[in-house]
């Protein structure tokens, strides 16, 4: 029986996802599982033999064809290939279909309408949106999806585009803070300037008992501003995340 001839140069894979650089004037091109190179991208994922499917940089990844070890050399300054796939996984544009490229954009969409209406009400009732109605809300104003940015920054640039089809605003968070000592009332006025709505203040002793609602951005000042200000004594407590009206259905 006569032997298959096969190039040494030629790899064949399959089920591949490709990662692609431009350097040095050549294409140079690493093969890898699909759904570990965001994994990697993300380093929830550390395991560099779970992302490659071999630790080769090819010239064209679809035909098997190997770079040449001049040509690594020249362009990353090393033949050294598992630091060249290194390099490619962190700088290459990763290559999809039109139709993995669309549903990755279809799936993003939806995750920072998901957002939104997670960390956003109706200001009027206070009630929630539903997420296809923020949906139908980004269409109106013809938000655009950005791969390369994660859910919760777009959706916290989409929030004032959306106040413009939409009464909206950003849930507020439920404190209740308790500080005592001489400066006191000096801390009281620092504080009242990052609140939305002092709720109930009731003074005990030279104790201040507040509850107040809040931006949920400026928690991490507040929280920050005790702990200094009382030098650890204050409390600062998280009643709710959302000041929502209880038992009102979604607003659709």
């Amino acid at each position: 029986m006569s032997k298959i001839f096969t190039p040494t140069n030629q790899i064949r894979l399959t089920n591949v996802a490709v990662v692609r650089i431009k350097k040095g004037g050549k294409r140079f091109e690493i093969a890898c599982y699909r759904n570990k190179v965001i994994s990697w991208r993300s380093n929830i994922e550390k395991d560099i033999d779970e992302v490659l499917q071999t630790h080769s940089v090819f010239t064209n990844v679809s035909k098997g064809q190997v770079a040449k070890k001049e040509d690594l050399i020249k362009a990353f300054g090393t033949d050294d290939q598992t630091e060249i796939c290194k390099e490619i996984l962190s700088k290459g544009e990763l290559q999809v279909s039109d139709k993995e490229r669309q549903s990755a954009l279809d799936s993003m969409f939806k995750d920072v309408a998901t957002t939104v209406a997670d960390k956003c009400v109706n200001p009027q009732s206070k009630r929630p949106y539903s997420v296809s109605l923020i949906e139908k809300a980004m269409k109106d104003i013809h938000f655009s999806v950005k791969p390369n940015r994660n859910a919760k920054q777009q959706a916290l640039d989409v929030i004032p585009q959306l106040k413009t089809v939409i009464p909206l605003e950003r849930a507020q968070m439920r404190l209740k803070i308790t500080i005592s000592g001489k400066e006191v009332r000096k801390i009281r006025e620092k504080l009242v300037k990052l609140l939305s709505k002092i709720e109930s203040e009731d003074w005990d002793s030279g104790t201040l008992n507040l509850v107040c609602l809040i931006d949920p951005g400026h928690y991490r000042e507040i929280d920050e501003l005790i702990r200094s200000e009382t030098k650890g004594s204050g409390i600062l407590e998280l009643l709710n995340l959302k000041e929502i009206t209880e038992g009102e259905e979604i607003l659709e």
